[in-house]
Order: structure tokens, then sequence, then C-alpha cells
């Protein structure tokens, strides 16, 4: 309330801004501000106040001080201001607050266009938020946005919903922008409204600074400055010194052009053009009704069709029949969507052929009527328009025309720029068009420019920008835009601006002004010279600008503050709050969550009543929530009506639990419910893969070392390891396992069956033997002997060398496992002892000599008779039999068995050499002593895995491989090292690795049996299976535990969930299910409970084998870990497995790995214990799926309510279909009620789908589980995802004909069930039949909502739902013409032919068509298919082409599943684990009707109909029943009698008045409001009595004039009821309305 005086101060408001630079007065000519140089920002930095004017100095000063709005011309550099503004507060801040500046802009390209001013003139870094900002849906990102960002440029909605929900805070913001401010009117809907009424507010901590930029202060009626400044708790300041502003800013010329005659002439053409189509449109309107049964759907296709009326008429009369015919080609072009959002309807029209007709029948028409004047050519694109002299009235209007005129006088000014200003999208595309076409104007390069929202495919943000971008460089010089051109919008260089379309507002006419920014610029309007009031609407803008700017600055008084009482709701918890406003939108988000389909669009339905104390609106909620009905308290208005039932579901909803602590669909992300660091869904492959680094557990048996004392005995568990090979054709040393701990009982007599190549196998088994008592002495030989087979067997390249030391190293700190294999020798009564004697031996072998001991026994006298020469000089051959011995010619090892007296060198080596010749030629070796016998010799093997899986091949005896060499190229290196030891240690590191492993299944068998008592039943066997992944590569894995275990935590969660959630619905049942059971959820549960530290998920390798004797060279510490293991982390992408091993027992694990796992342990607690086990680990794992008694009848009970239904279905017939008797009939009611059934008590299937699905799940699980007990487990999976689907389950909807009950009213979902069920009966008999027909998915979730109902009603009686599923699925379970998801069968088929197979899509309509394409060499094959659901599309393209490539002979080589199942071993159907007692349902409960979500059961019957009411009357006049609108009372005689009684509904509701009735009637039909007037007056002036007629135009019947002529009645507002009533009663007696 201010303005800058003439005198502004310039210096005085440098200092106190703190600037001592120059001022330029220069550049800054845009309203957008403007930057430095690139060079010179780089010199100095980017700083605002080198370019700023004087007066954007002075007035940012003021905004430093207080709150203001900036009021200025378009041009004048309000940006700047807000740029020098926001340099000023980040200054200011403290740096250890993290505060933000927020600037608000009202659309997407202004938040685009601010966000890059910003950044060009400041340092700071700055985030945009506008409608793409999807990305951004919970605390944990924004929080991360605070974090990176300074400047926040958005839209106001994303601001409202970010402080709605807070994830922004208001105390957080110290700068908040209003850019276009005069859209915050206290009384508006406005964003910039709502965000000041309910978040500005005096009670928080710290309020951020405001400032408002506007051109015009006053904006729509009622409006005013004290109410902007009010609402925003600010001062309007301008510059009234227009000399300053007027160096700056031109203001253009304002010209007004007149078009049209002043004669008005009923016989014009155009009338003529109205009437046909009118008729057109009746039409239409008559077929659309007798075609279209869905009342919604009636509704809005109607709404569309005079929707585009309405936009051909309003072409016609503003740009002739020529842009009329354009504007229906271009409406013809387009798809359904992007129709509707050009003719600017935004409900859902179904019957686009309807639509596509009325305008083809229009388009030829204008076709025909323009080929008088103008011979159209062939292609119907152009007609001859070279000259203005060929444009004439009706193809051109005269608007246009005139138009025309003024586009070709200034055609040839040089450097030209022209804006035109349209109102509608329609009118700004036929416009541009026609424009084009005009050769003599081909100067003038047109396009046009519309929002980002119109639905134009070709119209993005970026193609936006193109345009504007083309304008500015001059490749165009002419646009035709709507009013998304008006406001701030970068236009500059524009010489010309028209308004083809007058301005509605003073707003609208100052910003458009505002685009023509040029010196001797000029403003032009089009006025119709034959209407008054386009005649005064200019002198009355200029008016209005003038005494505007003569109120601010005659204005002085201060801004109060006042406390607006906008009703809100907020959480305690949280701080959310939403505004009644924001209730609205909040509420239709919230429905658009609920589970919908092609059939069935939940939303909510508002009907409004007339009551003595105001309007009251009734909401009726889609079936699938948790509320039918809520009902306002009686409001002024419709408008405060709506937003109190709204405000009022919302607070409903949230004290249910169907919206979050933050007010929000639970499924859009809450920090409550989901750990937001990393995703939880189960399809993100790249988060489930991602490994982490954990440590293996050693099991303590094997931990526990011994303490060597010279004085002490030690004593150690021993263990007899026994050796039954099959084939018995190899000798093995018995060998012992001593360790300090006993091994548990479960595995001390642990049998391993060995597998060996050739099918060959050893039977191990671990036989306790006691205790053996050890001393000092033969504690080192046994360390010793242990490390020194080690280095034989697994680092042989030690004894490469000359000498070995052993017991060097002490190796006790780099193990982490205690135990002593060692040859042993066992006597006739089973006694075992260590074999001191050989051990004594092997040690005594020179190579552990030092160079002083060998050269003492070197001159110990022997007998060279026993000797033979090896490479390092004579040996004893007792020496060199039964030893090891090390060739290094060869660099191989081998076991000496014998000696060859009857061969020598000079034998055959391989046909005509000898060895001799051999190693002379092949080694260079000359032998000394060629005569020596040869040794027979066994090749040491190389130490392998046994425990991995090997192919099936039958067992069969093999002779052991010897070889010949001459002793002289050999050096012994292990005495008494015999092939018989050697046998036995390439079992032992397979042996004590698979020990290990069991050990630590036992540990976790006996952690859980003491953590709860019902898990003691489980084996250790069983347990070991669940831990053993199949990266093991054993002969066993967790698979098919995981999937038995996954389908019952689906199952029991999902029970828990449905029955302790009675508000949630199927769609938020499944993510909280989802949320609790995916991967993440359970690797972070298993981490917490240390689960991870028993996962076996590496096979072993033997190189990684590291007992006592063998130390790891890997010593891992908190430092060197990452290092140390970093470059397995980099190998995954090379695809190499093999894992770096430390002293830890470190390994990457992925979480799904863990999370398998813990599914298998359910699996595992179910085969061996049952249900209750398996609850009983879930719980103490920190799952809940416990409920009570009570939740089940409770549920039962308030089934009772849908009994009201009974008439509708034949319960015993259904009944004896379903093979069960139910107890609550409400349950079954329920079970086959679709969400798009209007009833008068809300619900539907939906919850009970979900219930039945889990426990389908399960149950055809543990068919599949128990019946093919040998099936893979990968296989086990695809016979389950065959089974437990859509299409399945439809097949039994189909054959037991469950679908001719359902309730619905949905007639495109009737029509599309009946031809499935008519194409599956009639397919059924073929087999592999390309599926042509989609399959609804409401058949598959009728049967999983039967199985959910008995399962209810039952008690959950498992035993009643499983022989039940098995008489439903036994045609199912038969797998006839199996096929597995046909996608993934024709990808493995591509794979195998190396193929290259491509999915191309397109979107029309709704529908999606997907081609599947395969192309390779030789062939080229596709196939296409359509479907409202992508992937179903994608599914039946996949399987045309796969049959069909098939049929031509492809196929890969494996075996089909099919031929699996033909081969497999059946065994008897189980249902696996149920131990559970049935809950015991009080059946007496069943009568009684409990509403679970609301207080009051009402009872008000609402429009609607399903396919088993009659249908409806038709009148004589072939006019079908339309919708009735409202909620109605049962008709009575109080309906006619009086008008103010109060209908007998919940909530002490008054009734509709007929007026208000009749009103919603004409509304909801799309006819013309009735029209009311007083027919006559009768009686003195103290006695007079009135009589209404009504009005109402019926379009359908060819505009059928109804009128109604009521009784007389003493008040005026009596008679108009009356008469209404008498409408409303022919309307039901002619059948339109439904009695």
């Amino acid at each position: 309330m201010g303005h800058i005086s003439e005198n502004i101060n310039v210096m005085g408001a440098f200092e106190a801004m703190s600037i001592g630079s120059t001022i330029f007065n220069g550049g800054n000519e845009e309203d957008e501000g403007s930057t430095m140089s690139e060079t010179q920002l780089q010199q100095t930095g980017k700083d605002p106040r080198r370019i700023a004017r004087g007066y954007q100095i002075e007035l940012c000063q003021k905004a430093l001080m207080e709150n203001i709005i900036v009021y200025l011309e378009t041009g004048c550099g309000k940006t700047h201001i807000a740029v020098l503004l926001i340099y000023e507060i980040k200054r200011q801040m403290n740096k250890s607050q993290k505060e933000i500046c927020i600037f608000l802009a009202p659309t997407v390209a202004l938040v685009e266009q601010q966000a890059k001013v910003i950044k060009d003139s400041l340092d700071v870094e700055v985030g945009i938020y506008c409608g793409s900002s999807n990305r951004l849906k919970g605390h944990h990102d924004w929080e991360k946005e605070l974090e990176q960002h300074e400047v926040f440029v958005m839209t106001p909605q994303i601001l409202l919903h970010n402080l709605s929900h807070c994830f922004i805070r208001i105390e957080h913001i110290a700068l908040l922008i209003f850019d276009e401010c005069h859209y915050a009117q206290v009384e508006s809907n406005h964003p910039y409204a709502e965000i000041m009424k309910v978040f500005y507010k005096p009670g928080v901590a710290k309020l951020p600074r405001i400032f408002g930029m506007t051109a015009s202060p006053i904006f729509g009626k009622g409006a005013s400055i004290g109410s902007l400044e009010t609402l925003l708790h600010a001062k309007v300041y301008t510059v009234e010194a227009r000399e300053e502003l007027d160096r700056f800013v031109s203001s253009p010329k304002v010209n007004v052009y007149y078009y049209g005659t002043t004669i008005s002439n009923s016989l014009s053409p155009h009338v003529t053009y109205s009437a046909r189509l009118e008729t057109i449109k009746a039409e239409c309107m008559l077929a659309l009704i007798t075609k279209i049964e869905d009342p919604s759907i009636l509704k809005n296709t109607k709404k569309a069709l005079q929707r585009l009326h309405g936009n051909l008429l309003f072409c016609l009369e503003n740009l002739g029949l020529w842009g009329a015919l354009q504007a229906c080609r271009i409406l013809l072009k387009g798809d359904l969507v992007e129709r509707n959002e050009v003719i600017e309807v935004n409900e859902e029209c179904s019957d686009d052929i309807l639509c596509g007709s009325f305008l083809s029948q229009v388009a030829s028409y204008f076709t025909s009527e323009c080929k008088k004047d103008y011979p159209i050519e062939a292609n119907c694109m152009e007609a001859d328009l070279s000259s203005v002299e060929a444009l004439k009235v009706p193809d051109f209007s005269w608007k246009l025309l005139r138009l025309i005129q003024i586009l070709s006088n200034f055609r040839a000014i040089p450097d030209m720029k022209c804006i035109i200003f349209v109102n509608r999208i329609i009118t700004a595309r036929s416009l541009a068009y026609v424009l084009q076409q005009l050769r003599f104007l081909s100067a003038w390069r047109c396009s046009y420019l519309v929002g980002v929202h119109s639905g134009l495919r070709n119209i993005s943000r970026k193609s936006t920008n193109a345009i504007l971008e083309k304008f500015r460089s001059g490749e165009l010089n002419l646009l035709v835009a709507t009013k998304v051109g008006e406001e701030g919008l970068d236009i500059q260089t524009c010489c010309l601006v028209i308004r083809f379309d007058l301005p509605e507002t003073v707003a609208s006419f100052i910003q458009s002004r505002g685009r023509a920014r040029m010196p001797q610029s000029e403003y032009a309007f089009l006025v119709d010279r034959g209407n008054q009031k386009e005649m005064n609407l200019i002198q009355n803008f200029t008016k209005d600008e003038a005494n505007m700017n003569n109120q601010i600055s005659s204005r002085s008084s201060t801004v109060k503050y006042v406390d607006f009482e906008e009703k809100t709701y907020t959480v305690d918890s949280t701080g959310a709050t939403i505004s009644s406003g924001s209730s609205v939108s909040l509420l239709h988000r919230y429905c658009s969550k609920l589970p919908h389909d092609e059939f069935f669009n939940p939303k909510p339905r508002l009907y409004f009543f007339d009551d003595a104390e105001g309007t009251v609106c009734y909401i009726i909620l889609p079936a699938n929530a948790p509320i039918h009905q809520i009902i306002s308290l009686p409001q002024p208005s419709r408008e405060a009506a709506k937003k109190d039932a709204c405000l009022k579901a919302c607070q409903q909803l949230h004290q249910l639990g169907a919206l979050t602590n933050y007010l929000l669909p639970d499924d859009e992300v809450d920090e409550d419910t989901q750990d937001s660091s990393d995703s939880d869904s189960d399809s993100d492959e790249e988060d489930n893969s991602r490994r982490e680094l954990h440590e293996m557990l050693v099991p303590s048996a094997l931990r526990e070392p011994w303490i060597k004392s010279k004085r002490t005995m030690i004593r150690l568990n021993s263990y007899f390891i026994k050796f039954s090979p099959s084939p018995a054709d190899r000798l093995y040393k018995d060998f012992g396992l001593f360790l300090k701990a006993p091994i548990p009982q479960e595995a001390e007599r642990m049998k391993l069956d060995l597998h060996l190549a050739k099918g060959r196998s050893v039977l191990t088994e671990i036989v306790p033997c006691g205790a053996s008592t050890f001393n000092n002495n033969e504690i080192v030989l046994a360390e010793r002997f242990q490390e020194m087979w080690l280095k034989a067997i697994v680092d042989k390249s030690d004894f490469a060398s000359n000498f070995v030391p052993l017991g060097k190293d002490d190796v006790s700190n780099s193990v982490s496992t205690f135990y002593l294999m060692l040859p042993v020798t066992v006597d006739r009564g089973g006694s075992m002892s260590v074999d001191w004697k050989l051990i004594t031996r092997c040690l005594s072998s020179p190579i552990f000599k030092s160079p002083r001991d060998i050269a003492f026994d070197q001159h110990q006298p022997f007998c060279l008779d026993d000797c033979l020469y090896l490479a390092n000089g004579p040996t004893r051959i007792d020496d060199i039999v039964n030893s090891l011995a090390y060739v290094p010619c060869k660099d191989t090892f081998f076991f000496v068995s014998d000696v060859l007296h009857d061969k020598d060198a000079f034998n055959l080596f391989k046909e005509d050499t000898n060895y001799v010749d051999h190693y002379a030629e092949v080694f260079g070796i000359k032998m000394s002593h060629p005569n020596q016998p040869l040794l027979k010799a066994k090749q040491l093997f190389r130490l392998d895995n046994l425990l991995r899986k090997r192919g099936n091949a039958e067992p069969r005896e093999k002779e052991e491989h010897f070889v010949e060499i001459p002793p002289e190229i050999c050096v012994v290196k292990i005495l008494g090292f015999s092939k018989d030891i050697g046998s036995s240690l390439s079992l032992l590191p397979s042996i004590v690795h698979r020990l290990e492993s069991f050990l630590v299944a036992i540990e976790l068998r006996h952690r859980l049996s003491s953590s709860f008592p019902e898990g003691s039943q489980v084996s250790a066997d069983r347990i070991f299976e669940a831990i053993t992944t199949e990266r093991c590569n054993e002969r066993f894995s967790l698979e098919r535990l995981e999937v038995l275990g996954d389908a019952f935590l689906k199952f029991a969660v999902g029970r828990h969930l449905f029955l302790l959630n009675h508000a949630l619905d199927e769609g938020q049942l499944t993510r909280k299910r989802s949320n609790m059971v995916n991967n993440s959820h359970l690797f972070k549960l298993a981490l917490s409970n240390n689960l991870h530290v028993y996962v076996r998920d590496q096979p072993f390798e033997p190189f990684h084998f590291y007992p006592l004797g063998r130390r790891c060279s890997k010593i891992c510490t908190e430092a060197t870990r990452v290092s140390i293991h970093s470059s397995h982390e980099s190998n995954l992408t090379t695809g190499v497995t093999t894992e770096v091993r430390c002293n830890k027992g470190h390994h990457w694990l992925q979480k799904k790995t863990v999370a398998d796992v813990v599914e298998a342990l359910v699996g595992a607690f179910i085969v061996d214990s049952g249900f209750k086990a398996a609850i009983a680990f879930l719980k103490w794992i920190g799952i809940p799926v416990d409920f009570k008694d009570s939740h089940v009848a409770d549920i039962c009970a308030s089934s009772a309510i849908f009994t009201a239904l009974s008439d509708q279905i034949d319960i015993p017939t259904l009944e004896s279909l379903l093979g069960y008797r139910f107890h609550h009939k409400g349950l079954l009611l329920q079970a086959f009620l679709h969400p798009s059934y209007h009833n008068n008590y809300g619900g539907c299937y939906q919850r009970l789908e979900f219930l039945g699905d889990a426990v389908l799940d399960y149950l055809i699980t543990s068919y599949l589980y128990s019946v093919y007990p040998n099936l893979k487990p990968g296989q086990l999976t695809d016979l389950r995802s065959l089974s437990v689907n859509n299409n399945s389950f439809a097949g039994i909807a189909v054959n037991r004909s469950f679908y001719t009950y359902m309730l619905c009213d949905s007639n495109s979902l009737v029509m599309s069930v009946d031809k499935y069920a008519k194409f599956f009966k009639t397919s059924a008999s073929k087999n592999g039949v390309v599926e042509t027909v989609s399959c609804p998915k409401a058949l598959g979730d009728l049967v999983e909502s039967c199985v959910g109902a008995i399962l209810l009603d039952s008690g959950f009686d498992l035993d009643v739902v499983w022989n039940i599923m098995i008489s439903f699925l036994d045609p199912v379970m038969k797998f006839s013409a199996l096929q597995l998801n046909p996608v993934r069968e024709l990808q493995e088929l591509c794979q195998y032919y190396n193929w290259e197979l491509t999915f191309p899509s397109l979107k029309k309509d709704g529908a999606f068509t997907v081609e599947a394409i395969v192309d390779g060499i030789g062939v080229s094959d596709t196939a296409s298919a359509t479907n409202f659901n992508k992937k179903t599309a994608k599914r039946i393209a996949c399987q045309k082409l796969y049959l069909s490539l098939k049929d031509k002979g492809y196929k890969t080589k494996v075996k089909s599943l099919e031929e699996i199942l033909k081969s497999s071993k059946k065994m008897e159907a189980k249902l696996i684990g149920y131990d559970e007692i049935p809950t015991d349902i009080d059946v007496s409960r069943a009568n009684q009707a409990v509403d679970l979500n609301s207080d009051k059961v009402r009872n008000i019957p609402i429009e609607g109909h399903s396919r088993h009411l009659n249908s409806s009357v038709k009148s004589s006049s072939s006019i079908r029943r339309l919708s009735q609108p409202t909620p109605q009372r049962s008709p009575s005689s109080s309906d006619v009698s009086d008008s103010n009684s109060q209908a007998p509904s919940g909530d002490g509701v008054k009734k509709s008045s007929a007026k208000s009735h009749l009103y919603e009637i004409c509304a909801i039909n799309c006819w013309k409001p009735p029209l009311f007037e007083c027919f006559q007056e009768m009686g003195p002036a103290h006695l007079k009595q009135f009589a209404f007629k009504v009005t109402v135009i019926i379009e359908e019947a060819s505009n059928t004039v109804l009128e109604c002529v009521g009784d007389h009645r003493t008040k005026k507002k009596d008679a108009a009821e009356f008469a209404a009533q008498g409408v409303i009663w022919y309307l039901k007696q002619v059948g339109y309305l439904q009695n």
C-alpha cells in the first residue's frame, strides 16, 4: 500500500545493501531480469546487484524489512528484484541452520523459465519441481533435495502437497516468493490461497518472508487489493515515477479493429449450419441412449458429444465454415484421450466410435458445403486460397477476414513478430492451420502454442521450448497462443499482439498486452460491432486498470493479521495437515489408488440436498473403500458442503488406517512403514542382487583349541572315519578325526556318499571311538603330520624344493578350526589307535631335515645292493616303495607303489622309442643308470570337491592308472606316504567340509528349538537343507523348501493382515504384505536375528581348505576387510565366481539369498513340524502372523449385511456348485459382488479374493510338493505359476458356471465375460489353442473370493478348503497342453537359435497393441495382440508367435515340462503341515449385522442395475430409463404433499428438494437446466397464490420440450417445488427414471 517516490536515493540504497560497485542501468529489459555476460561472471562471480536498476534495489530493500507485493507491469524486471532478494537472504542466513528459499510459479513453463534465470544470476544450487517430479515420493527423497539445493522453484501445488504431508515444513523456509501472486484470493481454491490460509499461522516458530509479484493485483470477480494484502500478509508497492520505468519499458499502442455488420440476419448460412449440427447431434444422442447401458459411461459420452458440438459451433462462428472443417479434421485425427483433452473434457468417454461418427458426419457436411465455393482437392486438405479476394463469408467469418486483413497489412514490415491470443485449444490449432494455408500470407511463418497438458502427443515441454526458441530466433514470426502465452513466458521482441478472442479479465488484458515489448508495438483487439458488450469491454478494462493504479497510490492502511478459519484436520503424531480444500483432491487421489481395471473406475460420487439449514453433500465412495458413505453438515453453498464432506471422509479414512499418518494413500512412500534407504520391491533386481560381506559361522565343536603342556596329557574326542567303496576296487588307509569338543549327537554317525568319477562312490561314516590321550610330543607330531599332508595334496609346489620346514609358523592365530585328521589302526575288537609308526616314518623324510642332519645320514653305511640311484643319489628300495616322489623334469608328483624288476630304461616307452631316448630327446636327460628297474607309480591326484552334483552313471570298476618311470629322474619326498594314504586324503577335505556345514545346521536347530518349543521336532537334516543354497552345487538345496515356505509366508501374513485390518482394501493389503514378505524386509529381519551367519552359499573349494596346519594368507581386519574382498566384487561383472577366502571366513551374500533361507526355514518347519512351528518361527524372527478367534467371528458376523441381496442369487444352487454349505450366507453373497455393483452397503469381493489367492497359493504348492517329490525346484515353480494364475482359475469359473452368479453393474464386463466363456467352451477340446479372447480378471477373482469365503466361514479349516480345492483344480492338475510363460519360452527359443526378439508397442484409445518380432538368419516372423493390459497383450503375441515357430519345426533340445511330468513318479497329494484347530465361530452371530466401517448402516437406495435386475422400462417414444442422480427415499405420499419432510436415512439427513433433484437430473443427463417461471398469480395481495411452469428440453427425443404447470401455492418456493415434483413424476412414468 505504497509507492516508490520519484527521488530514489540510489546510493543510499546501495549502501544499505552493502553494494560498493557502479550501477548499470542498461540491459535489464525483460520481465525475467537479466544476467551478466559469462566472461564478467567468471571474473567477478555472480552478483545481481551489478546490473540492478534503482527502483529494483529500493523495492528489494523494502522486501528485506517486511512482506511486500511488487506491482509492476510486464517488462519492468520483477524477477530480478526476486533474484536480488534471494541473494541478500542467502547472505544473511545462518550457515548452521538449513533454510531454503522457495520460488513459486503457477505453470510448468514459468517454473522452468524462472529457475533458469536464478541459475544464471546466482551462485546457488537450484532445484526444479513441477508435474514431472513424480520420482520424489517420500520423506527420504525430499530430505536429499533439502540437502542438495538452496533455492527451490516449483509449482504451488507441489509446495502445498509437501507442506500438507510434512515433506517440507514452513519453519524451514526463509523466503517464499509468489510469482503471478494475483491468484492468491481469499475466496479462491488456488494453492497460493491454501498455502497462506492453512500454514502461514502465528503459532509457527518462524515464518518465512513473503514476496509477491504481479502485473495486476486485482484478478477475477470480487477480488480486491485489500484481500490480496490480507491473504499474503503483505503490502502492495509500485513505482510511481513513470519516467524511470519508461527508460526501460515500452508501452504498446492500443488499437481496436471492428468486424461484422450491425444488421442481424436470421436467414444467414450460419443459422442453417448450426441447425444441421443440432440435428446430427440429436441423432447421435438417440443412438447413444439405445446403445449404452452404464449410466456413468452414458453421462460422460453425452458430455463429450456436447463438448464436441459446442467447440464446432464456436469454430463455425469465429472462424467460418472452412475453419470449422479443419477443427473437425483435427479432432478426427486424434485418439480418444487427445480428443477429450482438446475439447477439455476430464471424464473418460468410452464410446469413441459414436463421437467419431458425429465428427465424420459433420466433416462430410462441411466438406460438401465448402465445395460449393472452393473445389477441394482429392486429398481433402487444400482449396485455392491464393488471394484475399477469394475469401468470403460464410466460408470465412467476418472476424477471421478482419484478422487476415490486419496480418496482410503488417506482412511487409521487416522483423515483424506477432502473437494472436485465443481462448480455446481447438481454435489455436484450427486458426494456425488456416493461416498456414493462405499463400498470400507466406511471409508469416506460423505455429501454435498451447499448454503441455493439452493432451497433444506432439506437445511436450521440449517441443514447446523449441517453438519459443524458433520464435525468438525468427524462424517463426507468428504464434497462435492460448493463455499459456499470457503470463510471464519469456517471449521477447514481439511487435504485434492481437486478441482474436477478447480477454476475460483485466488481468488477462494487462498480461497479454505485456507481450508487446518492442518500441512502436501494437496491441490490437477484434471487436464485433454488432455486440455492444464487446464494444464497451476495452474501455472498461482501461478504466479498471486506472482505478486500480489510483487505489494503490492512495492506500495508506497497514496490513492486519487475519486468522482465516479454514477447516483442517491434523495428525498429532506427525503434524500432517489437510484443509477442507485440499481434502477434495486427496479423496479423489485415494479413490484412484483403489484396485481398478477397465471395467471399474473407482471414483467418489457426490450428491447435494437442499436443506432448511443449507446445502448438504452426500458422498458415495467406491464399493472397495472402507467407508460407504459420508454426509456433510449443512453449508451455505455446494462447494462448502463438498469440502466439508471430503474433509470428513479423509479424517475417517485416516482413523481407519486407510491413509497413513502423513495423510497419504499407503502405496505412496511413508517413512513409518518403509525404509527409504533402499527399494522394497522384489522386482528391483539391482537391489536384490546387491551383495554384502558377512562372516560365516564356524561350529563351536570345531573351534575349541587344545592347550599344550609338558605335564598334562591332552584328551581329545576321537572318531573313526569308515570308508566303504563301491565297487571295492581301491584300498583306503584308515583315518581318524580328533578334536577337543565332542561332536553333537545328531552328527556322531554322519554318513556321506561321496561320488567319484565313472559312477564310483565311497560311503563314509563317522564312528565315535571315545577319547584318546596325547602327550605334548605326540600332539607336536600329529600337528606336523597334518601340516605335511596338507602341503603335499593342496600346496604341492612347496615340495619342489629340497627342504620343507614344519612347525615353524604359529598357525593357531590364522585358523578358526582345531581338529586333527590322522592315520589310524583298528584292531579286531574295533579299538582305534593312532598309527604313530607311519607318522614317524613320514616325518623322518630327508626333506624335513636340515642340511646338517642330511649330511650326517649320508655318512651312515648302507648296502648299495638294496639301493636305486635317484636324481639326488642312491636311495634304499624300502624308502622308495610306498613313498611320494617328485619328477623335476615333469614338475609332477607320484606315489611309488612298486619296483618293476623285469623292466628297465631300454624297454620301449612307446612304439619304437625307449625310455633312454625319450627322456634324452624331450627333456635332455642323459641317463647314467639305464639298467635300473623301472618304478611303478601313480600320479598324485588333484584335490577335488566330491560333494558336488554329478550325473547318475552306473557304478563300475575302474583299474587304477599307473605309469612306469626311470628311478634316476625321481626324488623321494615323503617316506611311507603310499597311494592308499593318498586315496583317503582325497576324501577327507570333502568329508570335513560337510561335517562343518552340518554342525552349523545343528547349532541353528538347537538355537531355534530353545527359542520356541514348537520347533523341537524339526530335524537337523531339514535345517541343513534350508541353509544350503543352489550355489553350493550340492545334491540338495533350499529351493524346494523355499517354494513351500514362500507360499506359507504369503498365506500366514495375508491372513493376519486381512483379519486385523478391516479398513484396508485389496491393494493396500497386497502392498502391506509385500512390505512384510519381500526380500529386503526378510533380509533385515535375518540380520537382526543373526541368521545370515548360518547360510552356506559357497561350493567347497579345496584350495580354500584351511584346517589347523594350513595357514590362510589373507588376514582380515576391519582396516583390510574391504580391500581384500573388493576384488571379487569386481569379478561379478566378468562372471568369475571364485571368492577370496580370508581367515575370518567372510563371504559375499545377496539379499535375496538370505531372504530365500528365511523362507526355506519356514518350509523346513512346515514339513517336519507343521503350521504351529512355522508360525512360532515367524513370530520369533519378527513377522506378526497371530490373530484371535474373535477377529474371524466379527468378520463373519459383519457379512450378514449382504443377506439383503439374497433374492439376487440362487444360494442353494450355488452352494451345490461349490460343494459347501455356508453358515454365513452373507460371505457367499459378498464373494460374488463385483466392485462396480451399486448396492446400499458398499463392499465387494476384493478382500475375500486377497485371502483366497493366498490360501490357494499355499494349497496348490502343497499339492505339487507332495505329488512330485523328485521335481526340480525350478520346474516346481513353473508348475505352480501354471496352476496359480488368473487364466487357470477363470477356466474353473466357466466350467462351474460361477460367472453367471456375479453381481455387477458393468455391461462391458458382462459382455467380456460372456465372450470369454463362449470362447473357452468352444476351444476347451483343442490343445495349444492360441488365446485370442482376453480373459477378464474378474473370472479368476471369483474363484479366489469363493475360496476366501469358504475359508472364513469354516473358521480357517484348511482340510475343508483342501478338499474343495482338489475338486476345483482337478482339470487344471492334469496339465494337458502345458505351456509355461510364453514370453519366457519365446525368449529361450530365440536365445537357442541366436535370433533377435523385439516388442514394439502402441497405445491407442486406452488399449495396448504389442507386436512380437523375431529376426534372424533364415527366419523373420511376427505376431501381434491388443489388450487393455500391456502384459496380457505381450503374452498373447508371444503365444501366437511361439506356436507358429513350433509348427515350423523350431524347438530347443530341453525337455518340455509336459514330457518331464509324464516321466515323473507321482505320489499321493497331501496337505503339508496343517495342524491348526479351526476357529470355533458362533453361528448364532451370523444373523447379527456388524458394520466394521461405520456406526450405522444406512439404507438409501441409489441408482444402478445389475445383470440380475429386469430390463428398464421403455416409453412409447423409445426413450430408455436414464440415471437417477441422487439417493432417493422410497416413494410415498409425502413426496408430493410435503416438500420439507425428512428422509428416513441415517445421520438425520433431510431429503433433497424436488427442484434441486430436477437440476441434478438435467445435469447428469447433460440436458439444459430446467427453466422455472411464475406462470400465474391470483388472489388479493394478502392472500396471493402462485402457479409455476417448468420447462425441460429432452435432447434425446429430438429436442422434445416437456412443460409442466403446477397447482397454486401461497409461496413461490412451494409452487416451484410442486411443479418440479410433477416433472419428476412424469419422467418416472415414461421410463426416464427408476421408480
